[in-house]
Parts: C-alpha cells; structure tokens; sequence
C-alpha cells in the first residue's frame, strides 16, 4: 500500500502510479476529519427560519415586499367580509336611532262632577256643538303648496303621510281598543322603531316611552267603543324644519263614546274627550316611503282620574264608574324632586267646538 500521508487525490501529474486505488484509501486521521455533523433539532430550527428561501410561481406577486403582500391580503379580507355581511343581513332589520326622537305628555282631565250617560246610547254624539265632523273629515288638512325647498307635490304626498298616521293611531277601532299596534308601526320612520317596539313591550311614563304618546288606545279588558265613529275638529299646518325636512303639525280634538268592555247592550254610553297636538317630521326618504318622524306628542284626556298611570293605556271614567273619581286637581309642590315635573292634571271642562 502507499504512504498513507499522501494526499486522498492520489499523487501529482507525473508521479507514481502503481496502485490505482490509492486515492480511495484513507487512514483514520482522515476519516476523522471529514466525519459528517449531524445539526440537533434546535439548530435545524433556527436554520430553517434563518435561511432565506425564494417563493416560486406567484409572478409578480412573490416580487412585491412583504408589507405589501400583508396590506393587501388585510385589504381582500375586509372587502371580502363587507360584501358578505352586505349579502347576508337579514332584511327588515330595525335601523339606529337617528335624529329627534318621540317626546311624550299625557296629561289627565279630571271630571268635576258626576260623570253622566248620554241621554241616548244610539245617538251619542247628540248633545256635541257644531264643529266636530266624522272621523277624518275633521283633521283640517291645509292645501297643499310649495314651500322653498318642496314642491306642492311633495307637500301633498307629506300630508297624506300625516293624514295616515292620525287615521291609524287615533281612528282605527283595532288599534283603539283591540292592541293592534302594527298599523302605527309600519308608517313610523326606521329610526324610531325600536323607540316605538320599547314603548309598546314596556310602557312607562319618562317622555319617551309612553305607548300612548305613539296612539290612542283603551284597555279592552275595560272599555269598548259604543260606535266605530269618532268626532274630529282639527287643524294641521305645515312648514320647514330644515332644507330637507318638512315639519308639520296637527291639533286635533276627538270625542269618542266608550262603554265598559262585554256589555254591547248596557245603555249607559259616556263620552270621552282627546286633545292631542301632534308634530311629525318628513324628510325626502320618509317622503318617499310615506313614513313620519313622531317628534312631540302632547295628549289631554278626560275624564280621568288624576293618579291614573296612562302610559299603556289611557284610562277613562265610564259613567257607571262615577263614584271613582277625582273632582279636583291636587296641589302639586314645586319642591318635590321624587315627583316627575312633566305629571299635572287639570279640570276638564264643557266640550265646544
């Protein structure tokens, strides 16, 4: 065999060649040398993450830095999601609350003296002054005309919203005395109908959540209504509220006949009286929509007594009830912070036209 000490390559050009497997023989200082070392775990790890690997097959893509590539994929995502949230949301949902909100007042009338039958059940309305009209026909609903930013004719689709509204929420015998709310709820604005559902499913008298701020309406645990026909004398008027809103109000009295609930034959048929002043706002997409944005409600009611809670419902004194009244107001301390400062009551007084 050769000199072990000779290089693994064999010897130079022009050297000896008498073993030709000379290069192949190794001695154990050279084995030795070029032993393999494997890397443990850990440094597999951080070669992995500290070797820099190029990305093929994405194009231009794989050119781009790498904030790019985030900022991009974060902006995919958020697009992605908006048209699927656009997609699949449920329709009809109840939209925020926007804008001025319903601010209610019921006010009682308490009677002064007895209350009294009208002298004939089959003809109730009798005894009243002229003035008041069927139903309707006694809202007084200007004309219509423009105004600066509104054509008549927007002016006219407006007041036809308003007359709906006052014929659903003070006229319909369902939502009087039958707890039909959903005709009052379809020509409310969006943003008022969770307003409106809370004042319903939980009524209490804070200004804002009195169902009947939204409606006239009787417990027809209670009371009845001795004929469908409701007197009217009103007045409405309209004006802008801003270039984009129409404001208008309406000022009606109603006298209704009740009667107590389950007795369609009991003669004894009282009348009660209603004033309330009522100022919707229509801007150009309730307009088109017909809807109305309730913004104050003001109701004075008699007879009733004057600690009546008439947040649900309004809570007459039928003629059969006399002895349970309260014939005058009562005294009222201004410095009594524990009583709300919207509660009064007042005497309620002769009907007139």
């Amino acid at each position: 065999m050769g000199d072990p000490r000779e290089p693994p390559e064999g010897t130079p050009e022009g050297g000896s060649n008498d073993d030709e497997f000379r290069s192949v023989v190794f001695d154990e200082s050279f084995v030795k040398a070029a032993r393999i070392q494997e890397l443990s775990a850990q440094e597999r790890l951080a070669g992995a993450f500290g070797r820099a690997t190029r990305i093929r097959g994405w194009g231009w893509f794989g050119s781009l830095p790498r904030q790019a590539v985030v900022l991009l994929l974060l902006v995919a995502i958020a697009f992605a999601a908006a048209v699927y949230f656009g997609v699949s949301s449920p329709r009809g949902q109840v939209a925020a609350p926007s804008g001025a909100q319903l601010t209610a007042a019921v006010t009682p009338l308490s009677p002064s003296g007895t209350v009294s039958a009208v002298p004939d059940a089959a003809h109730p309305f009798a005894a009243l002054p002229a003035g008041y009209a069927d139903g309707a026909a006694g809202f007084g609903l200007p004309n219509a005309s423009s105004t600066a930013h509104f054509s008549a004719s927007d002016v006219q689709r407006a007041l036809d919203a308003l007359q709906h509204y006052l014929v659903a929420s003070e006229l319909n015998p369902a939502v009087l005395t039958a707890n039909e709310t959903g005709l009052v709820r379809e020509l409310i604005t969006a943003g008022e109908l969770a307003q409106f559902d809370d004042s319903v499913n939980a009524p209490r008298d804070d200004q804002h959540h009195d169902a009947t701020g939204w409606m006239v309406r009787f417990d027809p645990g209670q009371i009845a209504l001795a004929t469908d026909t409701v007197k009217v004398a009103g007045s409405a008027r309209v004006a802008e509220a801003d270039p984009n809103t129409l404001e208008l109000t309406a000022d009606d009295t109603l006298v209704y006949a009740l009667r107590p609930a389950g007795t369609t034959s009991d003669p004894s048929v009282s009348l009660y009286a209603v004033r309330r002043a009522v100022r919707v706002d229509i801007d150009r997409a309730d307009l088109d929509a017909g809807r109305v944005r309730v913004v104050d409600s003001d109701v004075q009611a008699g007879p009733t007594n004057c600690g009546a809670v008439q947040s649900d419902y309004l809570q007459p004194i039928l003629a059969t009830a006399a002895g349970v009244r309260s014939s005058t107001p009562p005294a009222v301390n201004p410095s009594d912070h524990g009583r709300p400062a919207w509660q009064s009551c007042g005497a309620l007084g002769p009907i007139t036209g």
